[in-house]
């Protein structure tokens, strides 16, 4: 192996690379061609990310559910608390807003105040049939809206908590979308382009804001606020990072390529998210951002090691071929390790965050190799650098910086140790303080009109999120039976009980109606049946579901009337009671359904979510260990010892420490965007050590194994790279926070937060350990003689082999 990737296996490289240039940048353009040509089969996600396997019993029950009663994300709510509704002119707006929502093919139902249906008793055909409230020929005399909104609110229960809100006057509507467009392009045009239009318009014509909300809504809206932001993401990474990097290093030519050299890597990602038919989700949408703030750094290193090369002998091409030569395993490796980070979420068995992983990984690699190739023939072709641009090398804030650390391990290796056990101590208490999050909306951008409506509608009509309890009663038309009805009532009554969650809609509702239209509509009679009364009553109940074209009992009982649904709403808080309301249902319904004859499964998008949130957070840490088995084993292999494998990883577990209990101070919960950062955040911290160690060992070759002059001058050369890259990293990441969605704004903050610790820990932790234990490392051989040639090579070392060549 240290033959393979040693002096004389780049060497060659970089001839080939120097000699062909013209068909390098050919391949290049053909690949960019190919990649463009890729972008039309892109595509943004319909569905929601669903973080359980399929397999799991969480997900089987979910299915099991949708296949007896469809999807349950079809609702849309439009509701307001204006009273001016009921006047003449404003009801007459809404009516025809009902019409025309109505009126789209991707709508199947609308249940509205202007037309709602009343249950009445025909007792000649011995069923029931619905008349309708309002007279639409008197909806211009406002007496007679005052006589609907009181009927509505005094005798007709069975809408209570559906369609009005008693105490506070709020009216809502319910929108009941076809289920087949739900998780298609079909719902996004329908809500972008029909619904909003519509409901802006009579906002316009009657001065009443309206509050919309409901699954396909906030899900359209919230894509749609994801696609907004790739842009914006993009944008300004380039704009912040190439800044930083003209402040660096002076340089309009070498900033100019590096801004090539990522918007290539960007057409890349996109290309390849189409080539791989990859959809982009709230975790590929920042792809193209990674690809510019990890290509960068790459770009930051090969320049300032061309520009060191340069300095030292003044001959460009003999720089530019050391600079591939000297450190082509060492970016290898570092880009390895970076892509290993990423590619650990490919074993957590979630096609989310596996796609994320695999397109990630991609992109580091390519955008190495766009760097390796691009940078050496783009500097062959322009003038030498000049003074100007090799001022960075000495600057005189970096060089105080530099010369701060220095004294740091030189004379406060006690002070540095102290330092990190306290923020160790720190980290491990502030772990305990950590809460897990499984709520839906907690990432969703909260400054944003269709958020303040899912707060409207949790205050109002408690909550948008759907809860579902499924009851099998193991028999034919075993839902109709009196005691299961009553059963089902007494579970209803513990779920009214439970503050989080709203008044439950079911079959016993509509027989409750059932009774009440058969006794001329007396509010009195909104209750079961008695076993005398349920034979004449509950057969109006089914003539009626025969005859009725779209009638609602086929929505909580199946056809074959052994299913029976319960439909409840949760408020979005974080998900910390889930468990708990999910238990205390759960216990009510083994005691009331017997679970040797009934089957009764709790689920519904609320819970699916909360429990993928656990299943993710299993498996992300089990991801990360596996992250640090892989660069232990790595540097296990490179170096041949266990001293060095604690040396390289220490630093870099203590910033991970250090955010999770800044995380557990702070509030922060642990929920799929704020479990990402920690693998993230390793991938790239370890790259400093890393660069940082190979550099120590050249030193310690050229400075006859002196420890202490070795890592001191490992400072000169490396740390000015660690420097550069870190503070790109620390911003770059930090564009994120420019996000309207809080799960990202976590994200960039915490990454960036972390590789800034990171850094700091591999410049002053790092070389501290390495002194301390190194007084043993550099009596071993096999520390002298590593596996992988990983360091960078003398300049002796590189004359010699060019000497024996010729």
């Amino acid at each position: 192996m240290k033959k393979l990737l040693g002096i004389g296996f780049w060497e060659i490289i970089a001839r080939i690379i120097l000699r062909n240039r013209v068909a390098f940048l050919c391949v290049i353009v053909f690949i960019s061609i190919v990649m463009i040509v890729q972008w039309k089969d892109i595509k943004f996600t319909q569905t929601e990310a669903n973080l359980i396997p399929a397999d799991d019993k969480v997900n089987v029950d979910y299915t099991t559910f949708l296949s007896h009663f469809g999807e349950e994300g079809n609702l849309i709510v439009i509701a307001t608390k204006d009273k001016k509704l009921f006047t003449p002119k404003a009801f007459s707006s809404w009516s025809r807003l009902m019409k025309n929502i109505q009126s789209n093919k991707e709508v199947s139902l609308v249940l509205s105040v202007n037309n709602l249906q009343k249950l009445s008793k025909n007792d000649s055909l011995n069923t029931f049939e619905l008349t309708s409230l309002v007279d639409n020929n008197k909806i211009q005399d406002e007496n007679y809206l005052r006589q609907i909104k009181s009927e509505l609110f005094n005798k007709l229960p069975f809408y209570e908590g559906l369609l009005f809100n008693k105490k506070s006057g709020a009216i809502r509507s319910a929108i009941y979308l076809d289920k087949k467009i739900i998780n298609t392009k079909a719902r996004k045009d329908y809500v972008l382009n029909k619904l909003i239009p519509e409901i802006e318009k009579f906002e316009s014509e009657t001065g009443i804001d309206l509050h919309t909300s409901g699954m396909p809504y906030i899900r359209t809206l919230n894509a749609k606020t994801i696609i907004d932001e790739i842009g914006l993401f993009i944008g300004a990474a380039l704009l912040i990072t190439s800044l930083l990097f003209f402040f660096f290093f002076r340089s309009f030519r070498a900033t100019l390529i590096s801004l090539i050299i990522v918007i290539i890597g960007v057409m890349w990602s996109f290309g390849i998210l189409g080539l791989l038919g990859y959809e982009i989700t709230v975790l590929t949408a920042l792809v193209p951002t990674l690809v510019i703030v990890i290509g960068f750094p790459n770009c930051i290193f090969l320049i300032n090691k061309y520009h060191q090369e340069y300095q030292k002998h003044a001959n460009k091409a003999k720089a530019l071929q050391r600079v591939i030569t000297k450190t082509g395993t060492a970016t290898l490796m570092t880009n390895l390790t970076t892509a290993l980070g990423f590619a650990t979420f490919i074993a957590t068995n979630n096609s989310l965050l596996s796609e994320f992983g695999v397109v990630t990984s991609i992109n580091i690699i390519a955008i190495y190799l766009l760097c390796l190739l691009v940078i050496p023939i783009y500097f062959s072709y322009i003038p030498a650098p000049i003074p100007r641009h090799l001022g960075h090398l000495e600057r005189e804030y970096l060089t105080a910086f530099m010369n701060w650390i220095v004294r740091t391990v030189k004379f406060n290796r006690f002070g540095v140790y102290t330092t990190a056990v306290i923020l160790l101590i720190f980290g491990i208490i502030g772990i305990y303080e950590i809460k897990i999050s499984g709520s839906i909306i907690e990432d969703m951008p909260k400054k944003t009109a269709f958020f303040d409506d899912i707060r409207f509608f949790e205050k109002e009509f408690d909550g948008v999120m759907p809860l579902e309890i499924m009851i099998d009663t193991k028999r034919k038309q075993g839902v109709l039976k009196l005691s299961n009805l009553k059963k089902m009532e007494e579970l209803e009554q513990t779920i009214m009980e439970i503050p989080d969650l709203s008044k439950p809609l079911s079959i016993v509702n509509l027989v409750k109606y059932s009774k009440q239209a058969y006794y001329n509509g007396n509010p009195e009679y909104y209750q079961l049946p008695t076993s005398q009364e349920q034979s004449f009553i509950l057969s109006f109940a089914k003539n009626s579901a025969k005859n009725a074209k779209n009638n609602l009992m086929k929505s909580y009982v199946d056809s074959t009337g052994q299913y029976a649904r319960i439909t409840t709403f949760i408020k979005d808080e974080n998900g910390e009671k889930m468990d708990a309301i999910e238990a205390r249902i759960k216990q009510k319904a083994d005691n009331l359904f017997p679970p040797d004859r009934y089957n009764v499964i709790i689920t519904g998008k609320a819970s699916v979510f909360q429990k993928g949130t656990k299943y993710l957070l299993d498996n992300l840490l089990s991801s990360l260990l596996f992250a640090f088995l892989i660069t232990a084993g790595l540097v296990a292999i490179m170096f041949r010892s266990f001293k060095m494998v604690l040396v390289s990883i220490i630093p870099n577990l203590l910033p991970l420490l250090m955010t999770a209990g800044l995380m557990g101070f702070l509030g922060i919960p642990l929920k799929p965007s704020t479990i990402l950062v920690f693998g993230i955040a390793f991938g790239m911290s370890v790259d400093d050590t890393l660069r940082f160690l190979a550099q120590y060992r050249l030193e310690l070759s050229r400075n006859d194994w002196k420890i202490k002059k070795s890592v001191f001058a490992t400072f000169d050369d490396a740390g000015i790279s660690m420097f550069y890259t870190s503070i790109i990293l620390f911003f770059g990441f930090s564009v994120f926070m420019l996000s309207s969605f809080g799960g990202t704004v976590a994200l960039g903050g915490l990454v960036a937060l972390t590789l800034f610790f990171g850094m700091l820990s591999n410049l002053v932790l790092l070389p501290s350990l390495v002194l301390t234990l190194n007084k043993t490392l550099a009596n071993e051989q096999v520390f002298i003689e590593p596996t992988f040639d990983i360091l960078e090579h003398t300049d002796e070392e590189l004359d010699e082999l060019e000497k024996k060549k010729n």
